[in-house]
């Protein structure tokens, strides 16, 4: 099973990736910093579209290699940032509650 990279600097969504990840066996690598993504290999990437500098690491690092699938989380209300976010080819964007609710599936496809 493929790494999943995580780039989250919220703790407590942090928090609740790395419990799931280890409850399910799902290996992750997390990061804080978008800057640390750049050159990461890997295939598939969570990020929080909330986290000033995700959107941008994100295209670039997708952008690399296009086959690579990047899933964001936002805030419901942030219409703006989900609007960038498709517009920018993020492949999934979901709600903060959803993407808890559905954690256990995202890490293990």
């Amino acid at each position: 099973m493929p790494t999943t990279l995580v780039l989250v600097r919220d703790l407590m969504f942090a928090s609740k990736i790395s419990a799931t990840a280890k409850a399910t066996g799902a290996p992750i690598e997390m990061l804080r910093d978008p800057a640390t993504l750049k050159d990461r290999p890997g295939d598939r990437l969570i990020i929080d579209l909330n986290q000033p500098g995700t959107l941008d690491a994100a295209i670039a690092w997708k952008s690399a290699d296009p086959s690579r699938h990047v899933i964001g989380f936002v805030s419901h209300v942030d219409t703006q940032t989900i609007t960038q976010a498709k517009s920018a080819g993020i492949d999934r964007i979901l709600p903060r509650s959803q993407f808890v609710a559905s954690l256990e599936s995202l890490l293990n496809p």
